[in-house]
């Protein structure tokens, strides 16, 4: 009895004590530069005011100058916006250049890689070559891309890099590209920790499971999907069902509806950690549904994974044609 006695207060006592270093903050950050990319929308809009407010000098890079303008109108002064197509490498080495100029020798305290797209989440055969190679690009080749050219200023500064990946980097639950974008970043992200440890830089990576974002918006996922299904050829409708297509969004939007974060506040709390702890995480999962159920799922057994996830897939007509 004594030694389960002792053995549960080790455990509290080795849990408070990480609580109490996960809870220690770096001083004096005010004024420190970081750039956060894709700012126009979502958890990167977030942030960048958030930051603001804190007193750091954002560089927010947004895609539209849309986004851009709205971004200035409700920030400080001292917030800077810029255009860049994370796809773009000429823009991404003009930028850094910008960068550079503007931060000296100080370098870069902070770089978050925030942008990203969804594309459509649909089976395998449904979809061509460029419906994957436009996440990846995006989600994956953009992110190394700004990394490589901000990594000097970042080692100059001995500062951090966030990568926000997803909790679909550890279990794809869809076909399309964004899964083999975002478990390519979770790779990308592992070595790159590794790589800069030597040189006083931390790396870390937030896994957001569901969000309301523009990103996750239903109606323009299922609005792509409907030009992809009008475009299969008859062979593969056939083997689908004709009622397939709507049956499937009925069930989605189920899902959607238990999975959905509505407050992205979380994520950019994840991101301030990683920036101003004293002992950042390598990785942060950040909602309900990704703590809940996508994590542990993604660490059980492919039999297990499989048979719960294909639960909530419609029954192809070609079933039953066996």
């Amino acid at each position: 009895m004594l030694f389960y006695a002792l053995l549960f207060l080790g455990i509290i006592s080795l849990w408070w004590r990480w609580r109490a270093r996960d809870r220690m903050k770096i001083t004096n950050l005010t004024g420190k530069y970081i750039f956060i990319t894709g700012c126009d929308t979502g958890f990167g809009n977030m942030a960048a005011k958030f930051f603001d407010k804190k007193g750091f000098r954002v560089f927010a890079s947004c895609l539209t100058e849309t986004g851009a303008k709205e971004l200035k109108a409700v920030t400080s002064k001292q917030l800077q916006t810029v255009l860049l197509d994370v796809r773009d490498s000429d823009s991404v080495k003009k930028v850094a250049a910008w960068v550079k100029a503007e931060v000296q020798s100080e370098g870069l305290w902070g770089l978050v890689n925030n942008a990203g797209i969804m594309g459509p989440p649909a089976p395998t055969d449904w979809l061509d070559i460029e419906h994957f190679r436009e996440p990846i690009e995006v989600n994956l080749i953009g992110l190394i891309n700004v990394t490589i050219n901000m990594l000097p200023l970042i080692k100059t500064a001995k500062g951090r890099i966030v990568n926000v990946s997803s909790i679909g980097g550890r279990l794809a639950f869809s076909g399309g590209g964004y899964f083999p974008s975002k478990f390519g970043v979770e790779g990308f992200n592992d070595s790159l920790r590794r790589d800069m440890k030597a040189f006083g830089v931390k790396v870390c990576c937030i896994q957001p499971g569901l969000f309301k974002t523009a990103l996750t918006n239903p109606a323009k996922i299922m609005k792509e999907k409907e030009v992809i299904w009008s475009r299969l050829p008859v062979d593969i409708k056939k083997q689908y069902g004709e009622e397939y297509f709507q049956k499937d969004a009925e069930k989605k939007e189920k899902l959607s509806k238990m999975c959905l974060n509505k407050d992205v506040s979380p994520v950019v709390q994840c991101m301030e950690h990683a920036l101003t702890s004293l002992h950042p995480r390598a990785h942060y999962v950040v909602g309900k549904d990704a703590k809940l159920f996508w994590n542990p799922l993604s660490r059980m057994p492919a039999v297990i994974q499989d048979f719960l996830l294909l639960r909530n897939r419609v029954e192809l007509a070609a079933s039953h044609a066996k």
